[in-house]
Formats: structure tokens, C-alpha cells, sequence
């Protein structure tokens, strides 16, 4: 149907010709696919401590790190802007694979890197109905995703209940379901899960203070300082503030005590302190040394505090408190 002057239609022929296009749209462009955005946590601060190039090269880092592990596992990126990145994929299961190995490298790559410059990326995966013509993706599919990665903490993996029914069996016993949220522009609360990459034998999730028997979620990032001070020079001192709750006793945590540090291998300790003495399940860590830390763990802070490490199930049955803050 073909029509020179559309001003001389009529509503009943414009109505019709309207009708026509729609479903030419969608029998060309409609198709299913998964899709992934990721974006760095807490980019804005970075810019605003180090500067625009130092900002400007961890994208570049993002950018560089996702393009080579969406080609290898079949997908394409669609656009990338600001902090974060868009891509698709056929499948979900290629989708759920490609942040796997995305998070993987960024371990690799931030166990070199000073605390201030960890990379941490949260990603969010959907698998639903989009319009495409192999280079532009649009549709209500690709809001909800972008939603659902910003929803997320750092290096977490967060997926819709329709990317979830996509998965294998062996992916799906991964996954921990989360209560709906809601998110901005999405009417309705929308029920996600969080995709556990990490081994739970080998990597923790939480800690609980056994004089006050708080628990604490680990920081998401992959070097983790724990010590008694809470800021050097206006800038925070270590991501776990330590405190007993006698005051007195405060003195014998250093300022720096130690760090955690994730690796491909597992989470380790490295002990920073020549001054405050930390033992790991009865062991002497000395200055420089290191020992590995796994859910059940017990390390004894200056002979005064201990910290129980604890697995995700172990952690759900316990309150946990803020993530910054002293402990």
C-alpha cells in the first residue's frame, strides 16, 4: 500500500495504514532476547576524588573488559554510555555465563589494584521481547533490565523471574531469590534474584561480632580494609570500622588491623599491623602474612574482638546491620 500525500487521507485510511505498519514492525523486528546491562558503582565519587581522566580510564577499563567476554560467549554489545554498558545475547544462559566471566576478570584485574581503584560493576540480566534490526534494541524489555542492574549492590548479578526460567538447573540452584522491588519507571513491584557466582565453600558472605552478636554483610569489593579508624586526611580509613563495645578496650585493634582480599582462589588475610596481633583459627597472622578465610573462620582481633565468618544461609538468619559504619 502506497500512499504519496498523507495530508489527503482520511482518519479511516490513516487508522488502517497505522495498523498496516505495526504489523510490519512486528513481523520484521519482534523477537525474543536476553539482555544485560552493566554499570559501575559508585562512578560519580571516583570522578570527583581522582579526576576526569583517572574516571575516564576505569570506563575504559569496563568497556574494554566487556566487549572481549560478551564476543567470546556469542553476544553483541548494543551501546555503551557513561558508566554502563548494553548488551544481548540469544540466550540467558549465554547472558548468565558472560557476567560470570565478566566478574572473574574483574577479581583478576582488582586483586593488582590499590583499594581507592577497585573496579566494581553490578550487572542486571532479562530475557523478554524486544524490537531490533541486529543494531539498535528497543522496548519495555530494555527499561526493565536497566532497572534491575541498577537495583543491584557492586559485583552482584541480578536477573528477572523471566531470565531465571531460562537458566539450566545447574544455574538456577545458584540463584537467591529477593523480595519485589519497585523501580523507577516499572508499575508494578517486580520479583528478582540475585545470581550467587561465588563458591559459598570457599567465599563468605558475612560476620558476626561475637561480643555483640551483630552480623555484617562483606563489603562487595574485592581488597577490604578492617581497622579502628574510620577516616586519614577527610577520606574514610577502612571499609570495616572496628570497635568493641567496652571503649577501653578499643586501643588494642589498630588503626589498620588487616585486609581481605578476593582472589579466583578464595578470600585471604593479609595482616597489616606489626602493633595488634590477629590469629586465624588459633594461627599467628605476622605482618605481611596471610591466611585464607572461609565461612566458619574465626579470627581474634588484639585478643579482644572476634570476627565469625559466615556463609549466605548462615547470615539470613541473622539481622544484618549497615554495611558502613563501625562494628
Amino acid at each position: 500500500m502506497k500512499h504519496e500525500n498523507f495530508d489527503a487521507l482520511s482518519l479511516t485510511e490513516l487508522i488502517r495504514l497505522q495498523n498496516e505498519l505495526s504489523e510490519i514492525v512486528v513481523r520484521r523486528f519482534k523477537t525474543t532476547l536476553a539482555l544485560l546491562f552493566s554499570d559501575i558503582v559508585k562512578s560519580t565519587e571516583y570522578f570527583g576524588r581522582f579526576g576526569n581522566e583517572a574516571g575516564r580510564k576505569l570506563q575504559q577499563r569496563h568497556f574494554d573488559l566487556l566487549d572481549q567476554i560478551v564476543r567470546q560467549h556469542g553476544g553483541r554489545i548494543v551501546d555503551t554510555a557513561g558508566d554502563g554498558g548494553f548488551s544481548c545475547f540469544a540466550t540467558a544462559e549465554q547472558a548468565a555465563e558472560a557476567s560470570v566471566q565478566l566478574q572473574l576478570a574483574l577479581c583478576k584485574e582488582n586483586i593488582h589494584r590499590e583499594r581507592e581503584h577497585q573496579l566494581l560493576v553490578r550487572i542486571g540480566i532479562h530475557y523478554g521481547t524486544v524490537l531490533t534490526d541486529n543494531v539498535l534494541v528497543a522496548g519495555d524489555a530494555v527499561n526493565l533490565c536497566a532497572r534491575v542492574a541498577a537495583s543491584g549492590e557492586g559485583a552482584e548479578i541480578r536477573l528477572t523471574r523471566e531470565a531465571f526460567a531460562e537458566l539450566a538447573g545447574a544455574r538456577r540452584v545458584c540463584c537467591r531469590a529477593l523480595a519485589p522491588m519497585n523501580l523507577r519507571g516499572i508499575a508494578r513491584p517486580v520479583p528478582t534474584l540475585v545470581l550467587e557466582w561465588r563458591d559459598p565453600k570457599l567465599f563468605p558472605a558475612a560476620f558476626r561480632i561475637e561480643e555483640t552478636s551483630s552480623v555484617w554483610p562483606l563489603p562487595s569489593q574485592d581488597i577490604i580494609g578492617f581497622g579502628r579508624l574510620q577516616e586519614n586526611d577527610d577520606m574514610p580509613a577502612n571499609d570495616v570500622v572496628l570497635a568493641h563495645p567496652d571503649p577501653s578496650q578499643n586501643q588494642r585493634i589498630s588503626r589498620w588491623q588487616f585486609e581481605l582480599r578476593r582472589d579466583a582462589e578464595g578470600l585471604f588475610l593479609r595482616q597489616v599491623s606489626d602493633g595488634s596481633i590477629t590469629e586465624v583459627d588459633g594461627e599467628t597472622v605476622n605482618k605481611g602474612g596471610r591466611a585464607q578465610i572461609k565461612p566458619g573462620t574465626k579470627v581474634r582481633i588484639g585478643g579482644v574482638l572476634t570476627l565469625s565468618f559466615l556463609s549466605a544461609n548462615s547470615g539470613s538468619d541473622h539481622t544484618l546491620v549497615s554495611e558502613r559504619g563501625n562494628v
